[in-house]
C-alpha cells in the first residue's frame, strides 16, 4: 500500500508539472471601423441609447399576434429542436473527451474449475482483480482535446442563436408579405365592386345612345384587371400562409392576423450602436471564433503526439479455492507499473496531421475574418435599404395620393362630358397600379426594418 501512495504522489506531480503545447488562442487581429458606412450621428447613438440589437424581439414587434407566432416557432420549429439537439450532443462530447484526462478503473471477477488426469476433481478457483490504468496528461494532449470540445460545445450553442435570429427574421418577414397581400387583396377587392358600378353606369348610358361602345369596353378592362389581381392576391396568400405553417412547425393552414400593414409599429430613427460591439452580439461571428478557438486547441492535441506517452498502472487482485478467503495470505497480488512509449517512425503520419491541423486552424481563422467582414457588411447594406426603403415609400405615397385625385377629376370630367373614358381608364390604371406598389413599399420598408434588426445581431440574448 506504501507504493501505491508513492505512486499516486507521483502521478499528482507528474500531472500538475505537465505542460499545455500547442498555441494559446488570441482573438487575431482585426479591422474594425469607426462607425458604420450608411450611419449618421444622431442622438440614436449616444450613451444612455439602448442598442437596436440589444432590444428583445418582443419590444421590436408590438403586433400581438405576430409576437404570438414568433412564440410558436421558437417552440415547435424543427431546425430549433434539431439546433438544440446538436447542443445535447456537443455537451456528450465534451464529458466523453474530458474523460480520457481521468484514471479508468475496471474490475473483474472469474471462477475457473481445473480438471485433468491426474486430479479428475481438481480445485475450483475464484479470482478477482482491479485495474487501474492513467495516461499522464503531460504534454496536454488531453486537456486540449477537452479545450477544443468544449469550443465545439460553444459553436453549437451559437449556432442554434444563429438559427434563433434566421427564424425570427423568416417568420416576422412572411408575415409583413402576408400583411401586403392582404391589403393588396382588400384595395383590388373594392376596385372590383367600384369598376362594376362604372361599368354599369357605362352599359346603361350605351344603350341610351349617350356613350359609345368603346367606353363599355374600357370600362370592362378595368373590371378585368381588379378581378385578376383579386385572383393573384389569394394565390399569394394562401402560399404564404403555408409558408408561415411550415416556419412554425404546423401542416399548412391558416394564419391569424394582427395589425394592418400600415399600422406595424416600427422606430424611424434605428439605435444602431458601435460597430465594435457588433463581434459580440452577432451570433454567427460568435460560432465562427469558437470554431477558430477549438481549431487552435487541435494544433496541440496533434503537436502532443510527436512526444512520448507515460501510462501508468497500477493493479490488485487475489485468488482462493474459497469465496471467504479473497483478502487473506499470499493469494492476494498488487503491482505498479509504468513506461514511457515514444513514437519512432509512422511513415510521416504524425508530421501530416500537425500540418493539417495548423492548415485548418489558419482556415478557420480566415473564415472567422471573413465572417466579421461580412457582418459590417450586413449592417451597412441594412442601413442604407432601411433609411432609403421608407424615403421611396414616402414618395409613393404622394405619388399614390396624386393619381387617385387625378382619377377622382378624370371621372369628374368624363361625366360632365369634358373628356372621353379613355381619360379616365388611363388615369384610374395608374392610380390601381400605385396602391399595389405603396403595399409593396411598405412591405418592403417592414422587411428592411427586420433585416436590419438581424444584421446587427438581434433577436437573441447572450
Amino acid at each position: 500500500m506504501i507504493g501505491m501512495r508513492k505512486s499516486a504522489v507521483i502521478l499528482l506531480v507528474l500531472t500538475l508539472s505537465g505542460c499545455k503545447l500547442g498555441p494559446n488562442y488570441k482573438r487575431p487581429p482585426l479591422t474594425v471601423p469607426d462607425q458604420y458606412r450608411g450611419s449618421a450621428p444622431d442622438l440614436s447613438n449616444q450613451p444612455g441609447t439602448e442598442p437596436f440589437a440589444e432590444m428583445k424581439w418582443e419590444s421590436v414587434f408590438e403586433d400581438e399576434t405576430l409576437r404570438a407566432l414568433l412564440q410558436e416557432a421558437l417552440t415547435n420549429n424543427y431546425d430549433m429542436q434539431i439546433a438544440a439537439s446538436r447542443i445535447m450532443q456537443a455537451r456528450a462530447v465534451v464529458g466523453e473527451t474530458r474523460a480520457n484526462q481521468l484514471p479508468s478503473l475496471n474490475g473483474s471477477f472469474g471462477i475457473n474449475y481445473q480438471r485433468n488426469s491426474l486430479a479428475l476433481n481438481g480445485p475450483t478457483i475464484y479470482g478477482a482483480e482491479i485495474q487501474l490504468s492513467y495516461i499522464v496528461d503531460f504534454w496536454g494532449k488531453f486537456r486540449r482535446a477537452t479545450e477544443a470540445a468544449r469550443a465545439q460545445l460553444l459553436a453549437s450553442t451559437y449556432a442554434r442563436s444563429v438559427v434563433q435570429t434566421t427564424l425570427i427574421s423568416d417568420v416576422a418577414t412572411a408575415y409583413f408579405q402576408l400583411r401586403q397581400f392582404d391589403y393588396q387583396l382588400d384595395f383590388s377587392q373594392k376596385t372590383v365592386i367600384a369598376d362594376k358600378d362604372i361599368l354599369r353606369i357605362n352599359t346603361i348610358n350605351y344603350n341610351g345612345g349617350e356613350f359609345a361602345i368603346t367606353d363599355v369596353h374600357q370600362a370592362e378592362l378595368l373590371v378585368q384587371q381588379s378581378e385578376a389581381q383579386v385572383i393573384s392576391s389569394e394565390q399569394s396568400i394562401a402560399q404564404t400562409e403555408n409558408q408561415i405553417s411550415i416556419l412554425l412547425g404546423r401542416n399548412p393552414g391558416p394564419i391569424a392576423r394582427g395589425f394592418a400593414l400600415i399600422d406595424q409599429p416600427h422606430l424611424a430613427t434605428i439605435p444602431i450602436g458601435l460597430p465594435s460591439a457588433l463581434l459580440e452580439r452577432r451570433p454567427d461571428v460568435r460560432q465562427s471564433e469558437a470554431n477558430l478557438i477549438a481549431a487552435n486547441a487541435n494544433v496541440g492535441v496533434a503537436k502532443a503526439a510527436f512526444f512520448p506517452q507515460i501510462p501508468l498502472t497500477g493493479l490488485f487482485g487475489a485468488q482462493s479455492t474459497a469465496l471467504t478467503s479473497f483478502l487473506q495470505g499470499p493469494a492476494t497480488v498488487w503491482s505498479v507499473a509504468g513506461e514511457i512509449a515514444q513514437p519512432l517512425y509512422a511513415g510521416g503520419a504524425i508530421r501530416s496531421a500537425y500540418n493539417l491541423a495548423w492548415a485548418q486552424r489558419n482556415e478557420a481563422e480566415l473564415t472567422y475574418k471573413q465572417t466579421v467582414q461580412g457582418a459590417f457588411g450586413d449592417v451597412a447594406n441594412s442601413l442604407v435599404g432601411y433609411r432609403q426603403a421608407r424615403l421611396f415609400r414616402m414618395k409613393i405615397e404622394e405619388q399614390t395620393n396624386t393619381y387617385q385625385e387625378t382619377a377622382r377629376l378624370a371621372n369628374v370630367r368624363f361625366t360632365g362630358g369634358a373628356t372621353s373614358f379613355l381619360e379616365v381608364l388611363v388615369t384610374q390604371q395608374q392610380f390601381f397600379t400605385s396602391e399595389l406598389q405603396l403595399a409593396e413599399a411598405w412591405n418592403t420598408e417592414m422587411q428592411s426594418y427586420v433585416q436590419l434588426y438581424q444584421a446587427l445581431g438581434g433577436g437573441w440574448q447572450p
